[in-house]
C-alpha cells in the first residue's frame, strides 16, 4: 500500500501521521510544492494526504501550482482515492469541488474546541466527538462543496470539518500536531500572533499539556482508519 502526501512548506509535515501509516504498513512518498516537485499519476496511490500552509486557495498568480494541485485533488475525490486534507488541504478539496474559500471573519490560531455536527444516522459520516480541543492556525474558511456533509464546527468557524462520500475528509484543524511541529509552524509563523479573540499567544500554545497531544493525535487514528478500512 502506497500513502502520497503533498507538502506545501517545509514545516508543515505529517506530524503524528508518520507513525501511523507506518505501522499500518503503508510505503509513504510526497511531493513537494514548494521545491517545485512535479505532482504523481494517481495510479498507485492507496491514500493522498494534502497538508496545510500558509498560502490561500485562490493564489494563482504567487503559486501556480495550484491550479494544477486542485485538478489533481478533484480528481482524486472524484475516482475515490481516500483523501484526507487538512487545513489548507481542506480548503483545496471544497475549492476542488466547486465551493468557494475565502477571508474568516476571523483568524483562529491556537487550542480551540470544535463540536462534532449530528449526521443523521448516516452510516457513511464520520462521527466526531460533541466537543474536543483542537489545534488551529488558519485565516480562511469554505463553503460546503454540493453533497459534503458537515462533521464539525465552532463559534468561530463554522464549517470546520467536511466529508465528500465515502472517502473524503477535510479538517480545518490540525490533528497530526505534535509538541515539535506546533514549535515548528510557531518559529515561522510567529507574526500572526497579535492579539485577537481566537489568537492566543506563543506561551498559550506551546504550553499546552502534553496529553492534548495525544488526544487529538487518537482522533486523527481514527480519522485514518475510517477512511483506509472503509474504502478498502
Amino acid at each position: 500500500m502506497r500513502a502520497h502526501y503533498i507538502q506545501h512548506v517545509p514545516f508543515e509535515g505529517l506530524g503524528s501521521m508518520a507513525p501511523w501509516l507506518e505501522g499500518a504498513g503503508y510505503a509513504v512518498t510526497r511531493t513537494r510544492l514548494f521545491a517545485g516537485e512535479s505532482l504523481p499519476a494517481l495510479d498507485g496511490i492507496d491514500l493522498l494526504i494534502v497538508m496545510g500552509g500558509p498560502m490561500g486557495v485562490n493564489e494563482e498568480g504567487a503559486y501556480p501550482w495550484l491550479i494544477e494541485e486542485k485538478r489533481f485533488v478533484g480528481e482524486a475525490i472524484r475516482t475515490g482515492v481516500p483523501v484526507l486534507g487538512v487545513c489548507l488541504g481542506a480548503q483545496l478539496m471544497a475549492s476542488a469541488l466547486g465551493a468557494r474559500v475565502y477571508p474568516n471573519a476571523v483568524k483562529e490560531i491556537g487550542w480551540f474546541p470544535v463540536e462534532g455536527v449530528p449526521t443523521g444516522g448516516d452510516a457513511n459520516a464520520f462521527a466526531f466527538p460533541s466537543s474536543t480541543e483542537v489545534f488551529h492556525w488558519h485565516g480562511e474558511t469554505f463553503d460546503l462543496p454540493e453533497g459534503a456533509v458537515h462533521l464539525a464546527g465552532n463559534a468561530a468557524c463554522r464549517n470546520q470539518a467536511f466529508q465528500m462520500g465515502r472517502s473524503a475528509i477535510g479538517l480545518q484543524f490540525h490533528l497530526e500536531t505534535t509538541l515539535a511541529s506546533a514549535q515548528a509552524i510557531v518559529d515561522n509563523c510567529r507574526g500572526e500572533l497579535v492579539v485577537a479573540p481566537y489568537v492566543q499567544s506563543e506561551a498559550e500554545i506551546l504550553g499546552a499539556p502534553i496529553d492534548r497531544y495525544g488526544a487529538i493525535n487518537g482522533l486523527m487514528a481514527d480519522v485514518l482508519t475510517y477512511l483506509t478500512i472503509r474504502t478498502t
